[in-house]
C-alpha cells in the first residue's frame, strides 16, 4: 500500500470525508506554495470544518420545515416603502432571540410577511439557533389531534424546543374553542422562554374574531406583545404587481388591499379585559392535558 493509499484509508477511518476528497489537490497545492506545517494543517482542518458546518446547516434547514429558502438580499424593500429598514437591520442582529422576544408581521396577502419571517429563521439557523415553521392552522390541527389522542404534552414539546417558532398565516381561518385554548397554552408556555415570529393578515383589533372570544384574544396578545416588535406592512401584493400593471385589478380593490393596518391591540367585538381576568378564563390547562399518557 502506498503512502497516499494509507493516508486516504486513515482519513476514511476517521470520518474526514471532506479532507479525503481533497487531499491530493491540497498536497499538490502545498508542494507549490510550500506553506508552513501549521498553515497546511490549518487549511486541511478548515476544509473539514467548513464541510461539516455546511452539512449541519442543511440538516437544520430541513428540520426547520421552512416552505422555501429566502434571505434578506432577495427582498425588494423598494417595492414595500412602508417597511423601516432600520427595524429590519435591528431584527437581523438576532438580539430578539437572545431576549426571547417576539416579532409580528402584519399586512395584507402578498406583501412579503412570510419571506421576511423565513429570512429571519434562516439567519437564526446560520447563527446556531433552532427554528421551526408551521402555519397557524396546521399547528392548531396538529396539537388538537394530539390532545384527542392523549399525547398533548409530548407534542407540545416539539413547539417549545426551538429557540424560534414561526407561526404563519394567523387569521386566515378562525379557530374553534379548543384551538384557541391550545394556542393560548402554547404562547403562554413560550412566554419569555423562546421567540415567536408570527404573520397575520388581521390587525390586532380583529383578533377577537379569529379566536371567537375577545377575552382569550386579549390574553394571547398580552403575552405575545409584552416583549415584541410589530412590523406593519401597508403595501400592495408583490405577486399581483404585474397583473395590476396590466389593469386586471380595479383601483377600488387595490385601495382595499393597501389600507393601513392599525397596530393597536384594542379588540373589536367586545371590551378589552385585564390580563388577570382573561387568565382565570383560559389559564387552566385543557382537561386531559394533565392526565396525558405522554406526561413526563
Amino acid at each position: 500500500m502506498t503512502p497516499m493509499e494509507r493516508l486516504q484509508a486513515a482519513l476514511n477511518g476517521l470520518g474526514l470525508k471532506a479532507v479525503e476528497a481533497r487531499i491530493e489537490g491540497l498536497l499538490e497545492q502545498a508542494s507549490k506554495k510550500q506553506p508552513s506545517y501549521a498553515d497546511f494543517l490549518d487549511e486541511l482542518l478548515s476544509c473539514e470544518v467548513d464541510a461539516r458546518r455546511s452539512r449541519y446547516l442543511r440538516a437544520r434547514l430541513q428540520l426547520a420545515h421552512l416552505p422555501f429558502v429566502k434571505n434578506f438580499d432577495q427582498f425588494d424593500f423598494g417595492f414595500q416603502p412602508s417597511i423601516d429598514e432600520r427595524q429590519i437591520r435591528e431584527l437581523r442582529s438576532l438580539r430578539f432571540i437572545h431576549e426571547a422576544s417576539n416579532v409580528v408581521f402584519l399586512g395584507p396577502p402578498g406583501v412579503g410577511k412570510t419571506h421576511l419571517s423565513v429570512a429571519l429563521a434562516e439567519a437564526a439557523i446560520q447563527s446556531g439557533f433552532g427554528a421551526y415553521f408551521m402555519t397557524a392552522h396546521d399547528l392548531v390541527t396538529d396539537l388538537g389531534r394530539a390532545y384527542r389522542e392523549g399525547r398533548l404534552d409530548r407534542r407540545m414539546r416539539v413547539y417549545l424546543a426551538p429557540k424560534v417558532l414561526i407561526i404563519d398565516e394567523m387569521g386566515y381561518l378562525p379557530l374553534d374553542e379548543m384551538g384557541a385554548t391550545i394556542f393560548f397554552q402554547l404562547v403562554s408556555a413560550r412566554y419569555e422562554r423562546g421567540s415567536i415570529i408570527l404573520t397575520s393578515n388581521k390587525s390586532y383589533g380583529d383578533w377577537g374574531s379569529i379566536f371567537g372570544d375577545p377575552i382569550i384574544a386579549t390574553a394571547i396578545l398580552d403575552r405575545l406583545l409584552h416583549h415584541s416588535t410589530t412590523i406593519n406592512i401597508r403595501g400592495e401584493s408583490y405577486r399581483l404587481k404585474d397583473r395590476r400593471k396590466a389593469g386586471l385589478f380595479p383601483r377600488a380593490e387595490e385601495d382595499d388591499r393597501t389600507a393601513p393596518f392599525p397596530s393597536s391591540p384594542t379588540l373589536q367585538n367586545g371590551p378589552r379585559r385585564q390580563g388577570s381576568t382573561s387568565s382565570r378564563k383560559t389559564g387552566a390547562p385543557l382537561p386531559a392535558a394533565g392526565r396525558s399518557a405522554d406526561s413526563p
